[in-house]
């Protein structure tokens, strides 16, 4: 349970996803496990008071099973049964709710369930729901709630009004939505903050009021995306000075509401996305041809499946991950192989229906040689180069305009950590991520001597 509620202070809720697609290979799979996953779970364990919400999908359970890494398992089950956990519900092999039909969205949802009940038991007991990419409309909501779930976590940008830390938000038939907040956790997932206490120093003004943080990120962020950033993570943890609770906690901790009618969105939202009315760009852009075949194909998929028997709907189950999606937006994501490999199983699973004549096949193949030639056509002609740059161009700006405060010591002390990390690497024969860490330790020694001497001289960019 949450401590009692005290005045001059600040709790942070922390939330954390962690996904593979059902396409991921064995080998990534181990890798990522190491490298994150299971620094993260052993960090949490070594630390008592440390709380954690957390959303697993059922396929990345599974995989865990198959491939030899039950160890992660019995980390959450034994997080869980310590109250260090709470787990999300959602749906099992990550699809974007909201371009989905309901009957397939309480499908994903129940599978997840099922998936997760089988290797934690009782310790499953979801209260709150975390939708794939925070893909979220109000359709979405109302079958959510339908579903007897008592909140939903999505994006700062669905909220169509400013934040307000010390309440929590609810619409009008009584669900209850939680914001992540945007700023709080790029600085975390970017790297820009090394230390806790650089951390503590952008709280400073909030650390003494009754209120809340609410951070949600990937979890192969830390250690996997992010080099090392799982000890940022773990540091974090450990300051008196930021206690933890478990999202659900904050309706009892700030029962005082909002009533809000969140808006569609993603965690990938821009402000830009909002005045094109193009919520789920990055997945379904309508200047995107590759995406507009690739929904194409999907909804042929989705409309012959009402019509199959349970063995073809496993294919589609499978099929519908929105890893394809993402990888074709360019912006700056791209990958030829996901985007093949993604319409190659919906023209899989068409090929498998028993009732789907031969124009259904055909036109399911038309369009699979659509999306792959256009691809090939897109990197040859420059245009995913461009297209990403752009994007690269938008995310540099944010690094700059948005950098919180490093003086020199705050560099020693990542570099410090990074060479132990390098350290261990090297003696676990680990030499290739060893120089990783090299590298990354020879970036921070040119950004450290640019940086102030102490904290009494540093300058915020654009101040």
């Amino acid at each position: 349970m949450a401590r009692g509620k005290k005045n001059n202070f600040m709790y942070w809720a922390n939330f954390l996803h962690i996904y593979q697609p059902p396409t991921q290979t064995p080998e990534m799979l181990l890798k990522v496990t190491n490298e994150s996953y299971r620094k993260i779970f052993t960090g949490l364990l070594a630390n008592p008071t440390a709380k954690l919400t957390l959303n697993i999908n059922g396929v990345l359970t599974e995989m865990f099973a198959n491939n030899g890494c039950e160890d992660v398992i019995s980390q959450i089950r034994t997080l869980l049964e310590r109250g260090q956990l709470e787990l999300t519900a959602s749906a099992k092999f990550h699809p974007l709710l909201p371009k989905l039909p309901e009957t397939q969205i309480i499908r994903q949802i129940e599978l997840n369930n099922e998936t997760n009940r089988k290797y934690f038991g009782r310790l499953y007991q979801p209260k709150g729901f975390f939708p794939p990419e925070m893909g979220y409309d109000e359709r979405v909501g109302k079958i959510v709630q339908k579903l007897g779930y008592k909140w939903i976590i999505i994006d700062e940008l669905a909220s169509p009004i400013p934040l307000d830390p010390t309440k929590t938000y609810v619409d009008s038939s009584g669900m209850h939505y939680f914001f992540r907040e945007r700023g709080a956790s790029f600085k975390i997932l970017s790297a820009q903050l090394g230390t806790a206490q650089s951390l503590i120093r952008e709280l400073a003004d909030r650390l003494d009021k009754n209120e809340y943080m609410l951070t949600a990120m990937d979890g192969e962020t830390f250690g996997h995306h992010r080099l090392g950033l799982e000890q940022l993570l773990l540091e974090i943890y450990q300051s008196p000075q930021i206690p933890t609770v478990f999202i659900s906690e904050l309706l009892e901790l700030f029962p005082n509401t909002i009533t809000v009618l969140p808006r569609a969105s993603t965690w990938a939202l821009m402000p830009r996305d909002i005045l094109k009315n193009t919520p789920f760009s990055r997945w379904d852009d309508p200047s995107n041809q590759i995406h507009q075949k690739q929904w194409e194909l999907t909804n042929l998929v989705l409309e012959l499946v009402e019509r199959e028997g349970p063995e073809e709907q496993k294919l589609v189950d499978f099929a519908l991950h929105s890893d394809q999606y993402w990888w074709a937006s360019a912006k700056p994501w791209w990958s030829l192989e996901m985007i093949e490999r993604g319409a190659y199983e919906l023209l899989t699973a068409i090929k498998s229906f028993k009732l789907a004549t031969d124009n259904d096949r055909g036109l399911a193949w038309s369009l699979y040689i659509d999306i792959i030639t256009m691809g090939f056509d897109w990197q040859r002609s420059g245009k995913v180069a461009s297209l990403s740059k752009e994007e690269d161009e938008e995310i540099n700006t944010r690094m700059t305009e948005d950098r919180p405060f490093l003086s020199q010591e705050d560099f020693k002390q990542m570099i410090d950590t990074m060479e132990k990390q390098m350290l261990t690497a090297a003696q676990d024969r680990e030499y290739s991520r060893a120089e990783l860490f090299r590298k990354r330790i020879e970036q921070l020694q040119t950004e450290m001597d640019k940086a102030p001497v102490d904290r009494k001289n540093e300058i915020r960019v654009n101040q």
